[in-house]
């Protein structure tokens, strides 16, 4: 009998926070097996009792890209079968009710960006890249990358990025909004692990309903939005948390006091 392959994915708790972990270094290359494990590890995670998600890289790098050995002699079926894996397993991160971060060291290319920007939130190293390498190979961004960074910097950077192959340095990232906050190498474990304790103690399901504006928001604009806005948020009234707040903020505001959010548990 053959030896059990090591997974190129894996998932991992502490506490709320859940960490789906690329382990696969140097370059965490997104291959066909790698669709399958990070797939598996985000199933495991929608199992567990978690409030918050991180991403991240085992190793010097966020990842290089898809796996191009494996690619040669293959039918644009087989192709197209495993893209749409990549994109199921993306997409089943987006489908979570909880918050997620990347957490981006090293470079992040082609396939490996569009993962990123499947994340709420990204915190990347103050060396980290971010590369479109599509037209320099003929090809597009396939895993819904081109969308998702159109929504977040705006259609024509997103065009010029993606054709000109340009590599973006984590500060310029920044400066765009496509990165919430850079931070020192040796810092962003830390920082990215104090941002999700801070998410995983928060209102979780005000959390999701926000999250699922925002869903509505891109697909349908502020029309798409307004019409969902009750039925996405009105459930919140009848939450532990919100109730728990509400009394709060009565109380300080009989005894003139400042308001301060008790802890949350989620529910």
């Amino acid at each position: 009998m053959g030896k059990e392959m090591k997974s190129t994915v894996r998932f991992q708790q502490s506490g709320h926070v859940g960490n789906i972990v690329l382990c696969n270094p140097p370059s965490n290359e997104l291959s066909r097996r790698f669709a399958d494990d990070l797939l598996a590890a985000v199933h495991e995670a929608s199992s567990r009792d978690i409030r918050a998600l991180v991403v991240r890289a085992e190793g010097p790098n966020f990842g290089t890209g898809g796996h191009v050995p494996e690619w040669p002699g293959k039918t644009m079926s087989w192709f197209r079968t495993f893209i749409a894996e990549v994109n199921q397993a993306y997409a089943a991160i987006e489908a979570l009710r909880l918050p997620s971060i990347a957490a981006v060291r090293g470079v992040a290319i082609g396939g490996h960006y569009e993962l990123v920007l499947r994340c709420d939130l990204v915190i990347a190293a103050e060396g980290a890249t971010f590369t479109w390498v599509e037209s320099g190979s003929g090809m597009a961004p396939l895993a819904g990358g081109i969308q998702r960074l159109a929504e977040r910097i705006g259609r024509s950077r997103a065009l010029s990025h993606v054709l000109l192959a340009r590599t973006l340095k984590a500060t310029e990232a920044m400066e765009i909004g496509l990165v919430e906050r850079v931070v020192p190498e040796g810092d962003l474990d830390a920082a990215v692990d104090a941002l999700a304790e801070e998410l995983g103690n928060g209102a979780t399901r005000g959390y999701a309903a926000t999250r699922a504006l925002l869903k509505a928001w891109s697909s349908g604009g502020v029309a798409g939005a307004d019409e969902l806005l009750l039925e996405l948020t009105m459930d919140l009234h009848a939450s532990t948390d919100a109730q728990r707040a509400i009394a709060g903020i009565a109380a300080a505001a009989a005894a003139g006091e400042d308001f301060v959010p008790p802890p949350f548990t989620g529910t």
